[in-house]
């Protein structure tokens, strides 16, 4: 594809790193899922477009009217397409924004040498903080998010069930936040020894009562387990992307227990590059690094065994 010049309120960048979503996967094994059919209405794009919506790197051109970033500027992108106008976006909710997408998803992404976003999507890394740690900031931004909207604070108990890339990331900002007790819920016993290196303090089947679960699944069983983990009055947070799922109305209502959805991300990135400034290590979850020409295999393909794959184009 040609390399598109930044038009107003642009910028043009090279792309240092570009993760791969378990979204990116089933939009290319089974899709189109979120992908448009149609023009978006923020981004006009619709299939086929570039995958990847994780993704940082340096600004190699700016278009008219953008201030504040200049060519060489090393960026983490913050892929929330938001229209500024809508009810929701002027309440500051820009990820529920009537035009919801992600450049990546709703519009060209970041599986590319060069990727041109609008200009509020960029936020300038300073020194300090690596291209390696801000490739992951967009799922890291999602555990942020839902952990915000849980209300877990220090004192309380989580389990996260589900220990992929986002679940791993919800464990190890747990931490950051003084929760010390987490328990991890995964099949998969290397990602078990995952979590307890980010922080959970158990793991297993077996769930212990907590106060909060977080479902990073998607499917009916890892709702039903944390359901049941659950106390009285605590929260259940649906992360995981599903399809219809049931639950005993009953037993909710009589236990008064909430459940909260969660999308996205809003106002994560300066919190999350001020942590990666302290040291804190989000690249810990990524488990290869493959060129562009391997994506298909070695990314959109990639085997069990895989965590986090971020592409290097």
């Amino acid at each position: 594809m040609p390399v598109r010049a930044p038009g107003p309120g642009e910028v043009q960048l090279r792309v240092a790193y570009c993760g791969i979503c378990g979204s990116d996967r089933h939009e290319f094994a089974d899709g189109p899922h979120a992908i448009p059919v149609t023009p978006h209405p923020e981004s006009g794009v619709m299939l086929p477009l570039v995958l990847g919506h994780e993704f940082c790197g340096t600004v190699t051109a700016v278009g008219a009217g953008v201030r504040g970033l200049a060519e060489g500027d090393r960026l983490a992108v913050e892929p929330h397409y938001r229209c500024g106008r809508c009810d929701r976006c002027r309440a500051g909710e820009y990820n529920i924004c009537a035009h919801f997408g992600f450049a990546g998803l709703m519009g060209h992404g970041g599986l590319a040498e060069y990727a041109t976003i609008p200009a509020y999507m960029a936020h300038v890394l300073p020194e300090g903080v690596s291209f390696e740690q801000a490739a992951v900031f967009e799922p890291a931004s999602v555990a942020l998010h839902a952990l915000r909207r849980s209300g877990a604070s220090r004192g309380e108990s989580i389990a996260v069930v589900g220990l992929g890339p986002i679940g791993l990331l919800v464990v190890l900002l747990a931490r950051q936040l003084g929760i010390d007790r987490i328990h991890g819920v995964d099949p998969d016993a290397g990602r078990r020894e995952l979590a307890v290196e980010l922080g959970a303090t158990s793991t297993g089947p077996d769930v212990p009562e907590v106060d909060v679960a977080f479902e990073v699944v998607g499917v009916q069983s890892t709702l039903d387990t944390c359901l049941a983990a659950v106390r009285a009055g605590g929260r259940v947070v649906l992360v995981g992307l599903g399809g219809r799922l049931d639950f005993d109305a009953f037993a909710l209502v009589n236990r008064e227990q909430s459940i909260i959805a969660t999308v996205g991300y809003r106002d994560t990135f300066p919190e999350l590059i001020r942590l990666a400034a302290d040291g804190v290590d989000f690249s810990r979850i990524v488990t290869s690094t493959v060129a562009l020409d391997e994506v298909v295999e070695r990314g959109l393909r990639a085997g069990a065994g895989e965590v986090k794959v971020v592409v290097r184009p």
